[in-house]
């Protein structure tokens, strides 16, 4: 007998790609915001120029694979992976390195594996490791936080845009009132150097909770993480369980040597911690899909980020740390799925 609708379940959901795109943004907003207030107006350059790039990157590969760009244009996904990669970035990073980190990741992280829902890594991720591997002077260059003054602020506004279009070369002594170490770095540098804890927690690279100006950028992206929860855009178990991992093993190395590592609050609030939880982590193709699968997932990225701030050659781990576990993501997906009901377990 031939029937005329499909089998249940009948769930309409309502979403649409651009509608989901279209929250994240609205979500990034107050990193953004934290961004312009911390650092400059380095950010809106590197937008001004990553989602350029980016969308012209999707167009050209939909083009060589014989597919119309203009939905895949609109629906908000490049521009989502602009602005993740943009909110990494160094804010005076010449132009010519943004501009290819963004079409690398969008030509190789994403349309290399046949585009959207079918990339295996994150390509915000991939654009922003890549250049952190090839270009680690200029990826490191930030700088100093909350530069409030307006004197100040017009200054280092001037000296970013500078920078970004003309590339670092003779400007880089100009920077040397302006620059200096984040909190990630500079807790591994002094630590290399025998300081105490103490000692390195009284430079200014470090704040309340975290490093300076990095535990605003962190709390903003906590807030817009929220809103992303309570408006179910992304689910609690990713973000939960990184930021559980993270939080456990800061814990317990904290306790186990409060000279040689830093406690929780101090791993919450400094580097990209929420941005991965919250936005980079929860990237719905390159994750875990299974409950299950996502508290795994989720640990795991907490875990290696830890790990490489704690011993790698990295001050922050994130960006790793998440491509690591996209690696891993269809293996977790394969020994977590549920068992369909009525079916025996293998």
């Amino acid at each position: 007998m031939r029937f005329d609708t499909s089998p249940a379940p009948h769930v309409v959901s309502g979403r649409s790609v651009g509608s989901v795109m279209r929250q994240v943004l609205l979500a990034l907003l107050p990193v953004a915001v934290a961004h312009l207030a911390v650092f400059g107006p380095g950010l809106l350059l590197q937008l001004a120029i990553a989602c350029p790039a980016a969308l012209a990157s999707e167009a050209l590969a939909l083009r060589l694979r014989g597919q119309v760009p203009g939905p895949a244009l609109r629906d908000g996904s490049v521009l989502v992976t602009a602005a993740l990669f943009a909110l990494c970035l160094p804010p005076a990073l010449p132009w010519w390195l943004t501009a290819f980190g963004a079409a690398f990741g969008v030509l190789v992280g994403k349309h290399l594996y046949g585009g959207l829902g079918n990339n295996p890594f994150n390509p915000a991720m991939v654009g922003y490791a890549m250049l952190l591997v090839s270009f680690p002077v200029e990826m490191t260059h930030w700088p100093l936080p909350l530069m409030t003054d307006g004197q100040q602020w017009s200054a280092l506004a001037a000296l970013t845009t500078q920078t970004v279009v003309g590339g670092m070369g003779d400007i880089l002594p100009a920077w040397d009132g302006y620059t200096g170490a984040t909190s990630l770095d500079a807790l591994r540098t002094g630590l290399r150097q025998r300081f105490t804890m103490s000692e390195v927690f009284s430079q200014p690279a470090f704040g309340v909770l975290g490093g300076t100006g990095l535990e605003w950028l962190n709390a903003a992206a906590l807030l817009g993480g929220v809103f992303l929860l309570a408006t179910r855009t992304i689910r609690w178990h990713i973000p939960c369980s990184m930021l559980l991992s993270v939080a456990g093993l800061a814990m317990l190395s904290h306790a186990f040597d409060p000279g040689g590592y830093a406690g929780v609050t101090f791993h919450l609030f400094s580097g990209a911690t929420m941005l991965g939880a919250f936005f980079i982590a929860t990237d719905p193709v390159s994750a875990a899909t299974s409950d299950r699968g996502r508290l795994v997932y989720g640990a795991g990225i907490g875990a290696l980020t830890w790990a490489i701030r704690a011993w790698g050659g990295y001050p922050d781990g994130v960006a790793f740390a998440v491509l690591l576990m996209n690696l891993t993501a269809p293996l977790i997906d394969r020994y977590t799925v549920p068992r369909i009901y009525g079916h025996p377990t293998d």
